[in-house]
């Protein structure tokens, strides 16, 4: 009666390693970054003035004026509310993706 059980977790137990192995989803920067798009622009290429572009920026100057817009010390009508929802890893992959994005003129 358990051995449908117990065959699924022998699964999983033996594919763990491997999708270890494989590393992180390869898009996963790509995908976290898009939610930035409706203000940032597409690949941080912003359009108008409005709002800074994110194309180029270094990621320790992004994660530095997230950390700002967390504590509160940056104003902000969205961002304060936008990064707090992620965690350090997934802003440090979002950091990274924009800051290897190429600014355009």
């Amino acid at each position: 009666m358990h051995e449908p059980r117990f065959l699924a977790a022998a699964v999983l137990a033996l594919a763990a390693p491997w999708a270890l192995a494989q590393g992180p989803d390869a898009n996963l920067a790509r995908n976290l970054a898009a939610t930035c798009a409706n203000c940032h622009g597409t690949n941080g290429n912003v359009r108008g003035k409005e709002v800074k572009p994110l194309a180029g920026v270094s990621a320790e100057k992004i994660l530095a004026q997230i950390a700002d817009y967390k504590s509160g010390a940056q104003p902000a009508t969205i961002m304060h509310q936008i990064s707090k929802g992620y965690s350090d890893d997934q802003l440090k992959l979002i950091a990274a993706w924009f800051a290897a994005q190429k600014p355009t003129p």
